[in-house]
């Protein structure tokens, strides 16, 4: 008798939920529009692994924090996934405790970040740019830099401080403890002093990523992540030089 194969996990299917959703999927890539999608990214993890059961782990992982972010963030402009995507599998194929394993706490903690950060707590940030990105974890790596520098932005470490670092905020907005973390009159908090409206944010991202002043260039699926720039100088300068109006609360 024949083994009976099982169904090669459809990444595609993570695209037809943004278009259920009606999402318009712009990149931050300076050389392109839209993002890289989930079938095209599906072609380059099957290159590297063509595991059944990781496979599937991995593309119910990415249903979970595609959905999580769809619901949390749902104002959020740039989707690009490529380098999130190639992290996870790398680091699952490495991982200790065996790529499955790896994949389902990967995916928990990232659901975890995306509802504590999201819209439907008292945290209400708007986007998900600065953590995808990498401007959170450009920052955190500059604050201890030998300790830091090796670990990369997608891993479960920095997570692990997110998680902590967001527990710890929730606590002070609750106890009316934030000063830079104001709610703005759109109802979403901002720590900078520049509007982040979508035309603002939408200008302003764009602008840094042909300077290549984005620490993780998340739409290019061999990234090389730099901390060790400006990169909150710059965007604060650069805010001003694209005269972003002042946030108003």
């Amino acid at each position: 008798m024949k083994k009976e194969l099982k169904p090669t996990p459809n990444f595609q299917f993570l695209d037809e939920i943004f278009v259920q959703q009606s999402v318009n999927l712009l990149s931050l890539n300076p050389h392109k529009t839209l993002i890289t999608n989930f079938a095209e990214l599906g072609n380059l993890i099957t290159e590297q692994n063509t595991d059944i059961p990781i496979l599937t782990t991995l593309q119910e992982t990415l249903e979970s924090i595609v959905r999580t972010q769809l619901q949390n963030f749902p104002e959020n402009i740039f989707w690009d996934f490529d380098f999130l995507v190639s992290s996870m599998l790398r680091q699952a194929l490495t991982a200790d405790e065996g790529a499955v394993p790896f994949l389902k706490v990967f995916g928990e903690k990232m659901v975890c970040l995306t509802e504590m950060f999201g819209n439907k707590t008292e945290m209400r940030f708007r986007y998900v740019h600065d953590f995808m990105y990498g401007f959170d974890w450009a920052r955190w790596v500059k604050k201890e830099p030998q300790k830091r520098s090796h670990i990369e932005p997608f891993s479960l470490v920095f997570f692990d401080y997110l998680l902590a670092k967001g527990k710890e905020l929730l606590q002070r907005i609750n106890h009316g403890q934030v000063i830079s973390y104001k709610l703005c009159e759109t109802g979403y908090r901002n720590p900078f002093t520049f509007s982040r409206e979508p035309e603002d944010e939408y200008r302003l991202l764009t602008y840094l990523a042909k300077e290549q002043l984005i620490p993780v260039a998340a739409w290019n699926w061999n990234a090389s992540p730099v901390w060790n720039k400006p990169f909150q100088e710059m965007r604060q300068q650069v805010a001003l030089q694209l005269n972003i109006q002042p946030q108003r609360h």
